[in-house]
């Protein structure tokens, strides 16, 4: 696994989302770093790490997760999931609770929803999801981004939310049509006093416009 340690100060991990890497989110890691030691890392599949070609699971990568904290010493941290990296977050607290001290989940579900045909969430996951671009842009080939999202495609810990004692925070775009706003609100109420931020903008907001948010609530999180 590729990874990134910046920073010195309370712990805290960024979990990219679905075909993307450090390379996204090295903006806001290097933000937090400057109050924070921040580790962030290519998932299973994407960026520098490897990428099997066998079947990922939720469960494998919230292991890889575990492993990479051992590999470099950090015990608990603060973690920040987004999109498909908040689903390996919840994965992470349910699997190893000890290992998480709170949870920033941002554009993410405790359940995939399904594609509808001709829907906004199946012409960005299925349509604009299959175009090629120049490795120079998106270096994933492209049977690294199915098994991802075959890991997922039937994810759902929505019944075993209330099993998280963590400080929560839910942060969502309110005009998310990948993962729509209705699911924030079920992470929020399923998970005991979590809180919701709610943003202005869509599934990518809160790394592009709102950056600045998503700061905020992991630094309000971690301290």
């Amino acid at each position: 696994m590729y990874y990134e340690l910046h920073g010195s100060g309370p712990a805290v991990a960024v979990i990219p989302g679905m075909g993307t890497d450090t390379r996204l989110f090295s903006p806001i890691a290097m933000t937090l770093a400057e109050r924070h030691q921040v580790l962030v890392f290519d998932p299973r599949g994407a960026g520098r790490s490897d990428k099997p070609d066998v079947p990922y699971s939720a469960e494998e990568m919230a292991d890889d997760t575990a492993g990479l904290f051992d590999v470099v010493g950090m015990q608990a941290p603060t973690v920040v999931g987004y999109s498909m990296g908040g689903r390996i977050a919840l994965t992470l607290a349910l699997r190893h609770p000890t290992r998480v001290r709170g949870l920033l989940l941002a554009s993410t579900s405790a359940r995939t929803p399904p594609v509808r045909l001709f829907s906004r969430r199946w012409f960005m996951m299925d349509v604009l999801g299959r175009v090629r671009l120049p490795r120079s842009i998106d270096p994933q080939p492209r049977y690294a981004q199915q098994r991802q999202r075959e890991a997922f495609r039937t994810f759902d810990c929505s019944d075993r939310l209330a099993q998280i004692r963590v400080p929560t925070t839910v942060i969502h775009g309110r005009d998310d049509h990948v993962t729509p706003y209705p699911l924030a609100l079920e992470l929020q109420r399923g998970i005991p006093d979590a809180r919701l931020v709610t943003v202005d903008g869509g599934h990518f907001a809160l790394i592009t416009k709102q950056r600045r948010r998503l700061i905020e609530a992991a630094e309000g999180l971690a301290g």
